[in-house]
């Protein structure tokens, strides 16, 4: 079953190689998307692939990697589209 999600991270997610390591935790797991750093500080992404490792990707992002002090995460449910091939770090889409 294939299954898309927005996630927003917030805490000491900047800075700290949130999105390098949120791409290699996803190409490692076969997920598309995106990573991005947002303007108010949070890092958001956007994961679509299998149900099961998209799931792996946002559990993985309760923590991050080691210098990351992740307080909350937000996820958002979308509908798959199947729109990406690779996993990318991208600047905001909305900046």
């Amino acid at each position: 079953m294939k299954a898309r999600v927005h996630v927003f991270v917030s805490g000491l997610v900047q800075g700290v190689n949130f999105r390098m390591a949120t791409r290699r935790e996803a190409e490692a797991l076969g997920v598309t998307g995106w990573v991005s750093n947002a303007p108010d500080g949070r890092v958001e992404a956007v994961f679509e692939g299998e149900a099961s490792d998209v799931q792996r990707t946002v559990d993985w992002c309760h923590h991050g990697p080691s210098r990351a002090r992740v307080e909350r995460v937000e996820v958002q449910t979308q509908p798959y589209t199947g729109e990406f091939e690779s996993f990318d770090v991208v600047l905001s889409p909305f900046w």
